[in-house]
């Protein structure tokens, strides 16, 4: 690494001095030894192509705008990607709830600079409870395929078994997470099957799930909505095939759809996850991501919880309540290797923020944001399929995304999305190398913030380019 002695008047520490006097508390005479236990064919050695020092605030904040202006960013262009990180409305209260200087310090924080943290996320945990018609759930995980992961393990351990099955229209990048998290380095190995699907509709397999359940399988998973946007039809069959042979039938959900689908427990899920992202965060380059598992309040389900629980309970002033984790032992804080699971890295300032947007929306209001994401939805599907060529991927119904099919165009989904950007678009997430059998598909989202007039521009937009 390049020896750099510039004193940065904005970052106090870059001092020599006070670097030295860093580096001799800690027992090291070079800055180097502070990253030995990185392998050294992990290490960049070629110079780091940076500008000269610039030792200025207002000149580095100027340098840091010029970069970034070159994104091309969904407040210039219209948006239309989904899959796993939406556009979604953020009203101006979670901005200013989740700036509050006492919430800024809340990730990880424990007893200082918190005041009234433990019960905002109280609150937040007991909104989410009754979206999801649960009588528990985890107070924040990292974010959602985290909270899947964990909730299959949750499943693991309470059956005792090693088999998960999934269906197979899961997306490559959230199969590549569960096969993370399910080998581990330690402790028993999982095995993760698929599951086949019916191409016209995406819906499971049910001939194929019930050849292959047994009593090696911990759980059955599926996603409603799905990854692929269809709404799954079967659940209370797929929910009733795991429970006749022991297994745990696992949901992950969106809850912005809540207010318009019924939430997992009611068709049988034993276990609900998912990802809140769509209440009240911004997008934040994929930063504004965050996990929930929900449950029963059966202790067998309670224990194996691996994050932090928030509860209330009488204190020594008579009608007042306090407000604190509970069952602390279970995680990693508590039990260090003896928990269930590693607590890692949460995101306690989004719960927060997505307490004050189920609090602001209330039950009216998820109805109505979900009855409009639906409505412009097919209001966009329509359209698009109306053009020369251009059809539904699959026959079900869907939510707020959907697949389109650009076989009979013979235009490739790149191409088409290249081109869209001319029209400051973001045109749909391409399929057709990750769900090859599909042809040339690409899986497009449409949301709230999504007007009429932008999806005319889009149906305006392909086909000019298709013609």
């Amino acid at each position: 690494m390049r020896s750099n002695n510039t004193v940065y008047p904005y970052i106090p520490n870059s001092a020599p001095k006070t670097k030295e006097r860093m580096m001799n508390a800690l027992g090291v005479t070079e800055i180097m030894d502070l990253f030995e236990a990185i392998p050294d064919h992990l290490k960049y050695t070629a110079p780091l192509d940076l500008p000269e020092p610039i030792r200025d605030e207002y000149s580095i904040r100027r340098h840091l705008e010029t970069l970034l202006n070159r994104n091309r960013n969904c407040q210039d262009f219209i948006n239309f990607l989904g899959a796993g990180c939406a556009q979604h409305f953020v009203p101006a209260v979670c901005d200013e709830v989740s700036g509050r200087g006492e919430f800024l310090t809340a990730y990880a924080a424990e007893f200082y600079a918190d005041h009234g943290k433990w019960q905002a996320l109280f609150e937040f945990c007991s909104l989410l409870a009754e979206l999801l018609d649960v009588d528990v759930t985890s107070g924040f995980l990292y974010d959602g395929l985290q909270a899947v992961a964990t909730s299959l393990r949750m499943a693991c351990r309470m059956t005792g078994r090693n088999e998960i099955l999934i269906p197979g229209t899961v997306s490559r990048d959230a199969r590549r997470v569960l096969d993370n998290y399910m080998a581990g380095i330690q402790g028993p190995q999982f095995h993760i099957r698929t599951i086949g699907f019916d191409r016209e509709s995406g819906q499971m397999d049910l001939a194929d799930l019930s050849a292959r359940i047994s009593k090696k399988t911990a759980a059955v998973f599926v996603e409603n909505p799905s990854y692929l946007g269809f709404i799954e039809p079967q659940v209370e069959a797929i929910g009733e095939i795991a429970r006749r042979h022991g297994s745990e039938f696992v949901v992950s959900t969106d809850p912005i759809s809540l207010g318009v689908l019924a939430p997992p427990a009611q068709y049988g899920a034993t276990i609900t996850c998912g990802d809140y992202h769509p209440l009240g965060l911004h997008m934040q380059c994929g930063g504004g991501q965050s996990g929930f598992i929900g449950t029963s309040g059966e202790m067998r389900y309670v224990m194996e919880y691996k994050d932090k629980m928030y509860g209330l309970t009488p204190t020594s002033v008579a009608g007042e309540h306090g407000f604190a984790n509970i069952l602390f032992e279970r995680t990693s804080f508590g039990s260090r290797e003896k928990a269930r699971e590693f607590t890692g890295t949460s995101n306690a300032l989004w719960a927060i923020t997505a307490g004050a947007y189920l609090a602001l929306m209330g039950p009216k209001g998820m109805a109505e944001v979900g009855q409009t994401i639906m409505q412009k939805a097919q209001y966009a599907a329509a359209g698009i399929s109306r053009i020369n060529g251009v059809r539904l991927g699959l026959s079900g119904p869907f939510f707020k995304e959907f697949i389109v099919n650009f076989d009979g165009t013979g235009k490739r989904v790149a191409d088409i999305n290249r081109k869209l950007l001319d029209h400051q678009i973001f045109g749909g997430k391409d399929l057709s190398s990750e769900f090859g059998m599909m042809g040339e598909s690409a899986l497009f989202c449409v949301t709230e913030v999504i007007s009429q007039a932008s999806i005319d521009c889009l149906v305006d937009a392909l086909t000019a380019i298709l013609a």
